[in-house]
């Protein structure tokens, strides 16, 4: 899988995630924040934490780390199928 595949997938991954209910388009520059965290983070904690953080400085809002874990351990495991590391 090429870096562009892992970038689309992880940007699906997060479109189907709505952690404050106010529809997939409402977080487009979060979801690019991401997508850029991803390349240079390979742990699912150290992602989660970014992930709680992005949202969290657009949003004002605190996302539980719990659902932040749960959506990186997604965006990781697409990592890792990109790199053929599984």
């Amino acid at each position: 899988m090429q870096t562009i595949e892992m970038n689309r997938r992880a940007v699906l991954i997060l479109a189907s995630w709505d952690p404050f209910q106010l529809g997939s388009e409402a977080y487009d520059t979060e979801t690019a924040d991401v997508v850029a965290a991803l390349q240079g983070i390979d742990h699912p904690s150290d992602l989660a934490k970014k992930i709680q953080t992005i949202y969290e400085h657009s949003f004002e809002k605190w996302i539980p780390l719990e659902q932040c874990m749960q959506i990186a351990y997604k965006l990781i495991a697409v990592k890792f199928e990109a790199k053929c590391i599984v």
